[in-house]
């Protein structure tokens, strides 16, 4: 008689876990699995970015902009020599030569 009090006890308090939980969880799941491992493919990257080569800098090449660098060389000196050539000019001036 004991054994059945004490089994019918247990069994109600597992129903009142049960009932617990179902009531906090809108849903119960019941899942079985079968250990097989199976292999699943990456998925391939619908775009992948194009790697910058190392040393671009846009259109052509080194030996393509000398013009650029010419110019931008000539430039430099000739704001260089009009910054002297004022320079001078102001000396003289307040020197009265």
């Amino acid at each position: 008689m004991k054994k059945k009090l004490l089994g019918t006890a247990i069994g109600l308090a597992g129903l009142a876990a049960l009932a617990m939980s179902a009531s906090a969880n809108a849903h119960v799941d019941v899942a079985v699995g079968v250990g097989v491992p199976v292999y699943a493919q990456p998925a391939v990257p619908v775009y992948a970015q194009p790697a910058v080569p190392v040393g671009y800098y846009g259109y052509g090449d080194r030996d393509e902009r000398w013009r650029e660098r010419e110019w931008r060389r000539h430039e430099w000196r000739e704001r260089r020599w009009h910054h002297e050539m004022r320079r001078e000019e102001r000396w003289r001036e307040r020197h009265d030569w």
